[in-house]
Order: structure tokens, then C-alpha cells, then sequence
């Protein structure tokens, strides 16, 4: 249960995620918790059918832990108390599973693929991504472990290139905020990231990224504290109203 203590959960909506113990099942005044694990990709999204989930739901309060998925099934593995796993690949959740803590089969319910960022002002001139190859430039990648450092991978060998990052982050966010901040000159991240950027960032094209789509899973686990609740998520999210939501983001269908 060590590992619990690293979980850093983030209230979404009204509710009062952002503190206490994840794994209690409600508070003196009766309110129940639902904790999340979802992929860094997902924060968006999340955020906002978590609202949605606590306005259905009176006296919920939804708190979403977010962060690389490597690290998230890690934590959960080693004991951290949650109701859902939300994972940017299969390749994570397969260890959730071999574990026998998923309750049920996980269910696809997105796809993301990779894009190529850069500042608004694009201080080093990136126009391609054969530029990130042949220029000294400050790229930033996702590490080999997360999912996104797995599909820049996979991107690399189709393109046949060798990137040479200068630093490889454990989450896509970290990645985005490097660039964003003007930290780097390049990152590679999803589409749904470069879209949640807005004017901030500029894309650009990266040939072949169709060979290196995520497919995100999702699934209650087996010792839920919030089992039927867990449930209710992992519907919402399969459902027309998170379908919507996850597709205004950027993401693909399942």
C-alpha cells in the first residue's frame, strides 16, 4: 500500500477530490468518492464527464489521478486503492490484467495517434518532421515506457529515422508544457494534445502515424471501494455522451 501515497488526485468539478484518503468509501457527511486512473492524454476529456458524472450522481465526488500509464498500472499493481483504470494503450493494461485486478474484459474506447508540436513562434523554423531529423534542434519525446514514447517508437521505424531527444518525459503533458513554456523547439505528442493547446502551439505533419495508433482501455477494477459506481464510469464514458466528448477532443472511434 506504499504507493499510495504518491497517487496526486485532482478534484474535478465541485467535489472534494483533491484531498483525504482515495481508498474511503465516503465522508461524515456521506459523500462517496470515485477515484480514477486515466491516462495524461485523457485530462480533458475526463475532467469534463466527471463533471457530468457528479451532476447525475449528488453526493459523488469523482477525483482523477493522472499521469503516464506505465506508472499509473504500476501503483495499482503495488496496492493504490482506485474504481478505474483508464489506460493509452493495451500493452499497460495487459499488466492490470495478467495481475487479475480488472473486473471483467477492458474495453477499447478510443484511438489517438501522434502529431508533430512547436511553439507559436517556432524559433528553430520546423516546417516537417524531416526537420526534427536533420536539424540541431531541442526535440522533446515521450519515454520508451509510455504509451506515446511506445508510438514514436513504432513511428521512427516507419519512417526509418533516429530521433535524438533531449529529454524524454514520463507523461504527454510534460512533453506539451515543454514546448508550450519554450523549453524545447519540437515535442511529439497526440493530436488531442495539440488541439487542447489551441493557439499556443503550431502542428505539424508527421508521414505514417497510422501505423503507430492507441487504442485506450478502460475497466473497473476487480476490488473496487466504488464498484457499482465504477461501473456507471466505465458506461459513461463507453456511451453516446462520452463518445461525444472524447470526439470534440480529438480522438478517434474505437
Amino acid at each position: 500500500m506504499s504507493a499510495a501515497g504518491l497517487l496526486v488526485l485532482s478534484g474535478c468539478g465541485g467535489g472534494s477530490g483533491s484531498g483525504g484518503d482515495a481508498s474511503a468509501s465516503s465522508s461524515a457527511a456521506g459523500h462517496k468518492t470515485l477515484t480514477v486512473s486515466a491516462a495524461a492524454s485523457l485530462t480533458g476529456s475526463f475532467d469534463e464527464l466527471a463533471k457530468d458524472f457528479e451532476a447525475d450522481h449528488p453526493g459523488v465526488d469523482v477525483a482523477v489521478n493522472y499521469g503516464g500509464s506505465s506508472g499509473l498500472v504500476q501503483q495499482l499493481i503495488e496496492g493504490a486503492p482506485a474504481d478505474v483504470f483508464a489506460s493509452a494503450d493495451q500493452k499497460n493494461m495487459k499488466k492490470l490484467t495478467d495481475k487479475d485486478l480488472a473486473k471483467g474484459e477492458p474495453a477499447v474506447f478510443a484511438t489517438n495517434v501522434l502529431t508533430l508540436v512547436v511553439p507559436k513562434d517556432n524559433p528553430a523554423g520546423i516546417t516537417s518532421f524531416q526537420d526534427v531529423v536533420d536539424k540541431d534542434v531541442k526535440l522533446v519525446t515521450c519515454a520508451p515506457e509510455v504509451p506515446c514514447g511506445s508510438a514514436t517508437e513504432k513511428v521512427e521505424k516507419a519512417n526509418g529515422v533516429t530521433l535524438k531527444p533531449v529529454s524524454q518525459e514520463n507523461a504527454v503533458t510534460d512533453v506539451l508544457g515543454k514546448v508550450t513554456s519554450g523549453q524545447a523547439d519540437a515535442g511529439i505528442v497526440y493530436v488531442t494534445d495539440a488541439k487542447s493547446a489551441g493557439d499556443k502551439v503550431s502542428s505539424v505533419e508527421i508521414p505514417k502515424t497510422d501505423e503507430a495508433i492507441n487504442k485506450y482501455p478502460i475497466v473497473a477494477l476487480k476490488d473496487a471501494p466504488q464498484a457499482q459506481l465504477a461501473d456507471e464510469f466505465v458506461e459513461l464514458v463507453k456511451g453516446e455522451r462520452g463518445q461525444k466528448v472524447l470526439k470534440d477532443a480529438g480522438f478517434g472511434t474505437p
